[in-house]
């Protein structure tokens, strides 16, 4: 199947609500639908020819220090890990950290999981990038909504309001 992007300002009801109010500051950003059941990255690389290393992942996580959760958003390559324990419980100055609980980041975000992006997130949230996301030329990411993806420039998401780039891999 081909993708038809488009640009996402044309077609926010392919977009979560947060994502549409957000994406009006993000230059160049395009939208593309998809099939729901196919958002999952292996799944959607797979069936509309986009690699891996193209593709970037929305984590949540949940980051926790006497009593106090504070939530962050990592965004790595589809071909990375996310060094949640090591890399970033120490950027978040935590005790712990592990991922948000799927229905809690769906909460929080007002997004669909599998669909979640950095894109309109609470405003107190950070936001990681990989050096490797935020390198790339367009990566494609979640939408907000499993019925489509977001393709966007990695300094597009290294220059948005509280992004932090660094290397987010153990």
């Amino acid at each position: 199947m081909t993708l038809q992007w488009v640009p996402a300002t044309e077609r926010t009801d392919l977009l979560a609500d947060p994502v549409a109010r957000a994406v009006r500051d993000v230059r160049g950003a395009e939208v593309a639908e998809i099939d729901p059941d196919l958002a999952d990255t292996a799944a959607f690389c797979e069936k509309y020819g986009v690699t891996l290393e193209e593709s970037a992942n929305c984590v949540v996580v949940a980051a926790k220090r006497g009593g106090e959760t504070r939530y962050a958003a990592c965004m790595v390559l589809a071909t990375m890990r996310v060094d949640v324990n090591g890399v970033v419980r120490r950027h978040l100055d935590a005790r712990k950290a592990s991922f948000a609980p799927m229905a809690e980041a769906v909460e929080l975000t007002g997004m669909e999981y599998g669909g979640i992006t950095p894109l309109g997130l609470p405003e107190e949230w950070p936001i990681l990038v990989d050096t490797h996301v935020a390198e790339h030329a367009r990566v494609v990411i979640g939408s907000g909504v499993r019925r489509s993806k977001l393709a966007v420039a990695g300094a597009a998401l290294a220059g948005l309001k509280r992004a932090e780039v660094l290397s987010l891999a153990g």
